[in-house]
């Protein structure tokens, strides 16, 4: 009860309430009360009775303050405004003044105007057509200076501003065909005639001094100036021009080639390096492959020398003069090149020389065909020399076939090739052995091998055939084969020799069958089977037994058994003299082997007659002890 009525008197006590509306007050949130709190730390200064009891009147003294300043100030910018205020006034009555004075005044001057307007008009009507006119004349007109520079004497020197106007007079011809489909023809043509006038001029000015370049590019190497391939380039316009200036340009260059060749012959280098080219005459090889060496660089070099000067030429009209142009600077050397080639070859340096040479000459003729490319004379010329060689070659190659076929010379003691054929391989190897190392396209090459191997392989095989024709079989089976032999070996080092091996050794098989059927008849002789072999082969059944044939009876085929036990004791004892003449253990081998075999077939053709009860032999199996199997291990 006492503090509900505690709290009723607060309630009903105004400075009670005032001081908890005061407490209740959140003033971080009051943003006018913490203004006002602001301001008043401004002036109050001091927190006494005094103060605060005359707070309010300080409160109304600063405001009553505040307000004198501002009327104070306000009354200076109201001073300020009604001195711009007259100063507007003014500019106004005189822009009003000055309207009215330019009213009158246009008044006055208006057909002044009109007639200042109508002036102005036909002043830019003709200053549109001076500039329309300038433009004409700068564009189909040429400049004092460029037709100066178009008409310079024979013996001015040529410069880039020459051909700067030549460009522009050749501009100025083709655009003035666009004045001809117009109503200005008459300008056109005379234009047209101007220009053509001044073209004529300058070509024939540029022709002139271009022939006169050319004239002096007669030393070992050039260096070519770009105003030469600019003249070059623009005489393209006048074909005859250009082909004068080309045909200058090719006899210049042929007199400084001849004469480099003629020197590199005899001269040699400037400072003696290389030496002259005529010092190894002596050495045909050498002789002809350092000119052919020097004659390629030559080629390589004037071609450089020929795309250098028309560099700047279109290449589709640049391959056929080109092409004409290095033919006949190569021409002049053509001459001196064949002389001292045929003086080579007619002096006969043998075979394998002319083989190299003939193969030399056809390399350098497709390496140099393929930088002139062309009819042109040097390649002409060395193809006649490699035909030259090629066919002194093959004329030396027949001449010696012809003389080992003249002169047939016997076989020696040990059934060995003769020194003929020995000679010949060496020189066929020889000759072989430099094709392989010369770069000859594919093609020729296999031509030039079969040809070679006609030639020497037929005559040596017909002379092989003759040598032996009066030897025995075995005799004359081993010396085929030890010949067939060395040309084999020979052949088979080299390539597009296949259909040649075959050949051979189809021939050496023909001989070591005859020298297997020799080896095996030496031993069924000598082991008393031969004649036996032979009578069973030609007994017919209706004969009668084979044990009735005489040479056939039991005791005689026992006696043959106990010598062919003997031969298979030591069977290296009956083999022919000729067999060790085979000059290929290989051979020997394949010859033992095959006859091994012919006599193991024999034997089992006399052991199934024996054991053929038709036959009528008395106990086969002790006559013949061993059976097929037996003798193939044994003789295997």
């Amino acid at each position: 009860m006492g503090d509900t009525a505690t709290a009723s008197q607060s309630q009903s006590n105004p400075l009670a309430r005032k001081l908890n509306k005061i407490l209740e007050t959140r003033l971080d949130n009051d943003k006018e009360m913490l203004d006002a709190l602001e301001a008043l730390s401004q002036f109050f200064g001091e927190n006494s009775l005094r103060s605060r009891r005359n707070l309010r009147g300080d409160i109304e003294h600063r405001s009553l303050t505040i307000n004198e300043e501002f009327a104070v100030a306000f009354k200076e910018v109201k001073e300020q405004l009604d001195g711009i205020h007259e100063d507007v006034r003014a500019m106004s009555e005189c822009c009003q003044d000055m309207t009215s004075r330019l009213k009158v005044a246009k008044e006055q001057t208006h057909d002044l105007i009109n007639q200042t307007t109508k002036l102005q008009a036909e002043s830019q009507l003709l200053q549109m057509k001076a500039e329309v006119a300038d433009a004409f004349l700068s564009k189909f007109q040429l400049q004092p200076a460029e037709m100066k520079v178009l008409r310079g004497s024979h013996n001015t020197t040529m410069t880039e501003d020459f051909f700067l106007a030549l460009t522009r007079a050749k501009a100025i011809h083709n655009d003035v065909k666009v004045l001809l489909r117009t109503n200005q023809q008459t300008a056109g043509l005379e234009i047209m005639e101007s220009m053509a006038l001044h073209l004529e001029t300058a070509y024939e000015r540029l022709y002139r001094w271009t022939q006169a370049e050319c004239r002096l590019l007669t030393g070992d190497s050039l260096e070519v100036s770009p105003l030469l391939c600019q003249a070059m380039t623009a005489l393209q316009d006048r074909p005859v021009l250009f082909r004068y200036s080309l045909d200058e340009y090719g006899t210049a260059r042929r007199t400084a080639v001849v004469r480099g060749f003629i020197d590199a012959l005899t001269r040699g280098g400037a400072s003696g390096t290389p030496r002259p080219i005529e010092m190894h005459s002596h050495d045909p090889l050498r002789y002809v492959g350092d000119m052919l060496a020097w004659l390629h660089q030559a080629t390589a070099s004037e071609k450089e020398y020929l795309q250098a000067v028309l560099k700047m030429v279109p290449d589709d009209c640049v391959e056929e003069p080109m092409t004409e142009v290095l033919g006949h600077i190569t021409e002049g050397v053509c001459r001196p090149f064949k002389v001292r080639v045929e003086h080579v070859l007619v002096a006969e340096p043998g075979p394998v020389i002319l083989y190299k040479l003939a193969n030399l000459l056809n390399f350098y003729h497709h390496t140099i065909g393929s930088i002139l490319q062309g009819s042109a004379s040097l390649l002409a010329t060395t193809d006649d020399m490699h035909q030259l060689s090629k066919k002194l070659f093959m004329n030396s190659l027949n001449c010696h076939a012809s003389k080992l076929m003249e002169k047939v010379e016997l076989p020696p003691a040990d059934l060995g090739p003769t020194a003929a054929l020995t000679q010949t391989m060496a020189l066929l190897r020889e000759i072989l052995s430099s094709y392989d190392s010369s770069v000859v396209p594919l093609d020729a090459r296999r031509t030039d091998f079969t040809e070679v191997l006609s030639c020497v392989v037929d005559p040596l095989l017909q002379m092989c055939a003759m040598s032996a024709s009066q030897l025995n079989p075995a005799d004359m089976a081993t010396y085929m084969v030890n010949c067939l032999y060395m040309m084999k070996t020979t052949l088979s080092l080299f390539e597009f020799t296949d259909q040649r091996l075959e050949m051979l050794s189809a021939q050496v098989d023909a001989h070591l069958d005859t020298l297997v059927n020799e080896q095996a008849s030496f031993t069924l002789s000598h082991v008393g089977l031969a004649h036996m072999y032979s009578v069973v082969q030609q007994h017919q059944p209706r004969e009668g037994p084979l044990s009735a044939v005489h040479g056939l009876d039991r005791n005689s085929i026992k006696t043959a058994m106990k010598h062919f036990d003997a031969f298979l004791a030591s069977p290296d004892d009956l083999v022919l003299p000729q067999c060790k003449f085979l000059l290929s253990a290989t051979l020997r081998d394949v010859v033992d082997k095959r006859s091994m075999d012919v006599i193991r077939q024999v034997y089992e053709q006399l052991y199934e007659a024996v054991t053929d009860s038709a036959n009528k032999y008395e106990d086969p199996n002790d006559i013949m002890q061993r059976t097929p199997q037996q003798i193939r291990q044994l003789l295997s």
